[in-house]
This record gives structure tokens, sequence and C-alpha cells, in this order.
């Protein structure tokens, strides 16, 4: 059956949607889009979907951008330049407002499909995979597209058990005991439950598989609908409840966990709680996400670094690192570091104390600053002597402080404080 699916997998084009802003992210979106946002020490949060389809054996994948995708666009061009044409291999970047008239960006997640139906069609597939680019997890689409040939669905909806309670965010789907969509409601106030477990709900995903000629034909007679928004979640997936043709299929049947994994791990790192949280996790003994598994490769751009180096051995004055993960590039200088994460290129210098830091590529921190729970993004030079951590209502003044305590730290923040 392996042989099987991976046929069904060469059928297959993902259609990855990634033009979102992410603005629950706050500032870390100002500059890039939600997609391009740097995790775990060298990735993009694309990375994850791309990776899943490349590892799937889906050879064909379109990236629909809009928001800010400079960023994103250059680090798919650099990492992401692998696909031979000659192998039946490609990938695309698709930019709003190209295909129809230089006015017309994409309204909606379906729009960005409808907008791009004709390069879609060029390559012919038997099957269309729609992905969000803004999540991160490691997941076998072929079981999940194998799943929806046998059962002869008109679209099959990846779904994840979430607490009822924690619903109200997602697309909730309520399903017979032979995983068919009875009934699917965009952000529920009163979400229906799991058959069989009253406290657990079925959120959607946002990934989505159709035969293409299908999916082609709901399209555009959602684009010529004036009442629609143009939104798989909130028109296009309803629609096909409706008429009965609706599969859902649970994320633990297609869930790679490779390695320490011991439960199905997917996570929406849209706030800065969230984003902090999954990034200092990956610093555990056992961590939920196992991202050192080499059988499911998250593959990426990634820079020609210089080892990381840590430097000076005197009292109060030592290169050191505990539960942490210091990335290439990076030079601890006479620093102490605990359950810190540090991608490319960060410096540290002499006496300051980073605790709970995800401080993102050639972010660079002063003598004697100490910093607790906080988030610094890319370039920021962190002065000498700043305390972040200790005073709630002085760092709520000058950063962007978290419900939960998280301060995210960014240049223009640091130069208001010089000026």
């Amino acid at each position: 059956m392996k042989e099987d699916r991976f046929g069904l997998a060469r059928q297959t084009m993902a259609f990855v949607l990634a033009g979102g802003r992410g603005s629950r992210l706050k500032e870390m979106t100002d500059i890039r889009a939600k997609p391009a946002v740097y995790f775990g020490g060298k990735t993009r949060i694309i990375d994850f979907a791309l990776s899943n389809a490349v590892n799937s054996g889906i050879r064909r994948i379109g990236v629909a951008t809009q928001y800010k995708a400079h960023s994103l666009i250059r680090h798919i061009q650099r990492g992401w330049s692998f696909f031979r044409a000659e192998r039946n291999e490609s990938l695309d970047i698709l930019p709003a407002s190209q295909q129809l008239d230089e006015n017309n960006w994409y309204k909606g997640t379906a729009d960005a499909v409808t907008q791009n139906i004709k390069i879609i069609e060029g390559y012919g597939p038997k099957y269309v995979l729609i992905l969000a680019g803004d999540h991160i997890y490691k997941q076998d689409y072929s079981l999940m597209i194998e799943q929806h040939v046998r059962s002869g669905a008109k679209v099959t909806v990846g779904c994840i058990a979430v607490p009822r309670d924690e619903a109200r965010g997602f697309g909730v789907m309520a399903v017979d005991e032979n995983d068919k969509i009875l009934d699917f409601v965009e952000k529920p106030a009163e979400p229906p439950t799991m058959p069989g477990d009253p406290t657990k709900s079925l959120a959607s995903m946002g990934i989505y598989v159709f035969e293409a000629e299908y999916l082609y034909e709901v399209l555009k007679r959602d684009a010529a609908n004036p009442h629609s928004s143009n939104d798989f979640g909130s028109d296009i997936i309803p629609e096909i409840v409706a008429s009965g043709g609706a599969q859902a299929h649970p994320f633990s049947r297609s869930c790679v966990m490779s390695g320490l994994e011991t439960e199905p791990y997917w996570r929406d790192v849209g706030t800065i709680d969230a984003y902090w949280q999954a990034n200092i996790d990956l610093t555990d003994f056992k961590p939920e996400l196992d991202i050192y598994a080499t059988d499911w490769p998250i593959w990426t751009y990634s820079e020609l670094t210089p080892p990381a180096k840590f430097i000076h051995n005197e009292e109060g004055r030592r290169g050191q690192a505990v539960s942490s993960m210091v990335s290439g590039g990076c030079i601890i200088s006479g620093s102490t570091l605990y359950r810190c994460l540090l991608f490319t290129g960060v410096r540290t210098h002499s006496y300051s104390q980073l605790e709970g830091v995800v401080a993102l590529p050639y972010a660079e921190v002063g003598r004697r600053a100490y910093l607790k729970n906080v988030v610094i993004d890319r370039g920021v030079k962190i002065p000498p002597g700043l305390i972040v951590g200790e005073d709630a209502k002085s760092d709520a003044k000058r950063f962007r402080r978290s419900d939960n305590g998280i301060c995210l730290i960014t240049q223009d923040m640091i130069d208001k404080l010089e000026g």
C-alpha cells in the first residue's frame, strides 16, 4: 500500500496558502508574513508544510503569497530551489494581483486558488491538496490523500481534537462514527463535540483534499456568487457538507512521530505567548516535537556559518548554556544561558544573563544585560545593562508585554529607549 500512496502523491499538487499577516504576533509580522516568521533555531514556519509535502512524495507545489511577502519569497528562493522540471517537479511562487488584473488581491482563501486555476490546470494534477502555511506539525499527507480516494468523498478535511473551550477560534465539525462530516461551523460560540467525548471538539486544520476537476467546478461557482466571501471555511466546505460529500481525516492517523514524540503534535504559533512557548519547549529534555529525527527532515535554507563558540572561563564571566539550543555562528562571550533558543549569528556579551530567551538571527545582547522570558526580533541590539523580566509595569511601558508576561523586543522599541 505504500507504493499506492506514493503514486497518489505524485498525482497531487499541493497549494500552500501563505498570504496571511498573522496580526496576533504584533510587531513580529510588521515586516514579514506569518509563514515567514522564524521558528526552532533554523527554520521558518512555512518549512513545516513544505517539508511535509516533499516527505509525503508530492513534487508539485504552489505557494500563494500576499502580505509583505519579500522575506518569504527570498527564503523560498534560497532554500527550496532544488526542484527539477526534468523530474516533473516544480515549486511556484504565486503572488496576489498577478493573474486576473492588477487590482485584484486575494479576497479569501478560496479566491487565492481560484485566481491560479489556469496555473494549476497547466500541471494536470488529478488531486489538489490545500494547505495552510502557518502551523507547526509533521504529517504524512499521502495517508490523507489515500483515505480521500478510498472514501469517494468530494472533499476530505484534516482535523484535530482540541478541548471544547479552545474550539471557538476554529472551524469545527460534527462527524458520525464513519468520519462523515454532518455539520461544519466557523468559529462557533457552542462548538459541537466529538462522538464519545463531550470534552473535545474536532477542529479544522485548514487542510483539504479535492479531486482537481471537482475543485475547479466548485471554485468557479463560488467566484460567480456575489454573496460569497470566497473562503474555504466560510463558504466552500459548508456547502459541500450540506450536500453530504465531506469526510473528516483525524490528524492522529497521519501525524509523524519519528523520534521522542508520544502524542500528535500540532501548534498554531499565532500569538506571542504560543510562539515563545513552542520555541522554548524545544529545549526540554524530551521535547513534544523532535526536530532531531532524520527520517522526516524539516527542509529549510541553511546559511553557511561557523560553529557556535563559547568563550571566557572566569567566575561570573563564563560562556555557558544549560538546557538551551544555540545555532551556528553564535558567540556566547562570558554569558550565562538557561532554557534559551538562539538562532543563527546571535552574540551575547560578558556578564549578561539570559533565561527563557528566544533570540532571532543576528540579535546582539550587550554586557550585563538581564533578560527573562523575552523574544528578541532579528538584528536587535540589546543595550548594555538592560533589565527585562523583573518589573512588569516597566516592561509593559517599554516593550510589547503579553498577558502571560512574555516581552517582545524590536529595534524600534530599543531606539525609543535610547532616543
